[in-house]
């Protein structure tokens, strides 16, 4: 219990940090007019002074500048769910489960509408291709993570940090090609690696929730679970995802032997 006061008073600590900053922050990172920017100085000497709109001026960078960054912070709500996420599913209160689980579920839908909102807005941003796919390892390895607490036998760590390690590693060839200037190639096979993993991951995350909830359904669940069927599919699911890890490697091989040459 100690260590969670402490947690919580160090996060109280920084939230208050981040609201007394907030004027310089908003300001920085562009979600408010700058009032030494050219629209909000002063007419220069000798010219006629000009009305200004400032209620219009307010309404165009809210309405307007804001839908720039609707993917980004849909991106950066997956980052902040995905732990919220994990706490509620491993209660053991069916109700916080089921909660956890509708916002996993929202999590997943966000990942939908910031590729919707950056393609139909025409908004993507260097930050915007770092964050999605950053948001969505971290939701889908919490995902990972809670799978444990439903059966550790069938579900075992080892297989887990397999598929995490695969991830990391993938995204960290994506931001070294990115630092070096390569165009790394993609996959078709990644795409139904993604697929695989979130159809696992729904099921195999069902299946947890209605066994806590108990009754014929929960009983249902509980012989599903015990038929081994979902093991072998984790299996798979892993199979799948170190395949494409080296695929990946080889058909991007010229990066590495472009920086060996270098070397």
């Amino acid at each position: 219990m100690t260590w969670q006061i402490q947690y919580w008073n160090l996060f109280a600590v920084k939230i208050g940090f981040l609201l007394f900053r907030m004027n310089d922050i908003l300001r920085d990172i562009g979600w408010r007019p700058n009032p030494r920017s050219a629209s909000f100085t002063e007419q220069e000497p000798g010219r006629p002074q000009v009305q200004r709109n400032v209620l219009s001026e307010w309404r165009n960078f809210f309405i307007f500048d804001s839908v720039k960054r609707v993917p980004n912070i849909l991106s950066a709500s997956r980052i902040v769910l995905a732990p919220l996420f994990f706490y509620l599913f491993v209660q053991d209160t069916v109700i916080l489960a089921a909660l956890g689980m509708a916002v996993f579920i929202f999590a997943a839908i966000t990942d939908y509408l910031d590729g919707y909102y950056a393609r139909r807005y025409d908004v993507s941003s260097s930050l915007g291709k770092f964050l999605d796919p950053l948001a969505d390892k971290i939701l889908t390895f919490a995902g990972f993570i809670c799978l444990p607490f439903i059966d550790p036998a069938q579900f075992p760590w080892w297989i887990i940090g397999i598929i995490v390690f695969r991830d990391i590693f993938v995204t960290g060839m994506r931001v070294w090609a990115d630092h070096t200037g390569w165009t790394m190639k993609t996959l078709y096979s990644a795409k139904v690696k993604t697929m695989a993993q979130m159809i696992f991951l729904y099921v195999a995350l069902l299946v947890g929730l209605l066994v806590k909830a108990g009754g014929t359904v929960g009983e249902l669940s509980q012989m599903l679970l015990h038929s081994g069927i979902l093991g072998w599919m984790f299996l798979l699911v892993m199979i799948v995802t170190v395949y494409t890890g080296f695929e990946y490697l080889w058909i991007n091989r010229e990066l590495f032997l472009r920086e060996s040459k270098k070397a």
